[in-house]
């Protein structure tokens, strides 16, 4: 054994999953058509592995606005926030983040994974408790082990479980931080937040929800699920990204509490991060403005997210509890999820392979998710091409 020897496992698996001429975690988009589409393979292919949801990536006014930023502030800043890549337009995105929420403020982070690490290690510490949901994403479980906190997982989604554990703690439910996801990402189920919230206000306890797939989704006004389950008072800590609804890059921190103003000196990946470039936020300060002005990009998205639910469960497809604008087709093992993943690439539509160990309960399967900008009809090819690769 020798430093290296730990990448003989990754190798192997590797070869495995390229056996069909193409690895499912290293495509390449040869050229982007649209927001629904591209070229892979030099075949035109409908896009449904995205987390494109509102289908803002290609709109003519984010584009725009990213362009005149690179015209007046540059490719990029050259520094953290705290030494010399603070622009104006950074702080501006906050407020209007910190508006939109109806706090007093707000923390931008240069992606969404360190706006979870980076809110996690500012917040907690040694002798503090955390109650995370077993599913949750990977940058919470990291944010969470980098700060020395205690770490107690609940069954994913359980009431009950979050209950029992949080009981056990006795006097140190106070310092306690309950995390959980709005909508998780590859099954589409979300989260039971109303009674989650319950639970925190029985023990004392805090809230922090990761609304990174559930912003622009949920809501009356696209806030997420803590806006949609009438929970957002008693939330204390949401988190979300820029990537997905968005169509940018970054991450956030959003609070009622008026710590938030100070964890920009005591989170790491803050101070130590090159922040945002100015064309990054220029887009994504005009998406969160689509948003809220076309309501119209929600009922699309549900639409769609509907018609494509109830297609392949209409083929007799074991899929996700929740309908949603993301849907997890499970399969017996991997092999098989893999040889579908290629015929359906062969056919014309992308997807995600999701293996373990990344898959959240040891299965594997395709995960597959619709936009706004998707059409009928491309929803009804993506459906067509499950059948006609399951017809054999």
């Amino acid at each position: 054994m020798h430093l290296l020897s730990k990448f003989d496992e990754v190798a192997a698996t590797r070869r495995q999953l390229s056996q069909g001429g193409i690895d499912p975690t290293d495509v390449e988009m040869e050229q982007m058509i649209s927001a629904t589409e591209a070229v892979i393979r030099g075949r035109r292919t409908i896009l449904a592995g995205t987390n494109n949801y509102l289908g803002l990536t290609f709109d003519p006014e984010c584009i725009a606005a990213g362009q005149a930023a690179l015209e007046t502030e540059g490719t990029g800043t050259t520094g953290s926030r705290m030494a010399n890549g603070n622009y104006h337009s950074h702080r501006a995105l906050e407020l209007e983040l910190a508006q939109f929420y109806g706090v007093n403020d707000a923390m931008v982070f240069s992606t969404g994974y360190s706006a979870n690490i980076g809110t996690l290690t500012a917040l907690l510490a040694p002798g503090d408790c955390v109650m995370l949901d077993a599913d949750a994403h990977a940058s919470l479980y990291d944010g969470c082990r980098m700060s020395g906190a205690d770490v107690y997982r609940f069954k994913h989604n359980d009431v009950e479980s979050l209950d029992n554990r949080l009981r056990r703690l006795e006097d140190r439910a106070s310092r306690t931080l309950i995390i959980t996801e709005g909508l998780y990402s590859i099954l589409g189920d979300h989260a039971p937040l109303a009674e989650f919230a319950e639970v925190k206000r029985r023990y004392g306890a805090f809230l922090f929800v990761d609304e990174a797939h559930s912003l622009g989704i949920y809501g009356d006004h696209g806030r997420g699920l803590a806006e949609e389950a009438g929970v957002e008072a008693d939330v204390d800590f949401i988190v979300g990204t820029f990537s997905k609804s968005l169509g940018s890059t970054g991450g956030f921190c959003v609070s009622h509490h008026d710590v938030v103003k100070l964890f920009r000196y005591a989170s790491r990946p803050y101070i130590f991060t090159a922040s945002p470039c100015p064309s990054v936020i220029a887009t994504t300060r005009v998406a969160l403005r689509l948003l809220q002005q076309r309501p119209e990009l929600r009922e699309r998205l549900w639409r769609n997210a509907r018609s494509l639910y109830e297609g392949l469960a209409g083929l007799g497809l074991t899929l996700g509890p929740d309908m949603s604008p993301v849907v997890g087709v499970r399969f017996a093992d991997r092999d098989q999820a893999l040889g579908v993943w290629h015929q359906l690439l062969d056919a014309g539509v992308y997807t995600n392979l999701i293996a373990p160990p990344a898959s959240p309960d040891g299965s594997s399967l395709l995960r597959v998710s619709t936009s706004a900008a998707h059409t009928a009809s491309q929803v009804d090819e993506i459906v067509t091409a499950f059948s006609v690769v399951l017809a054999g």
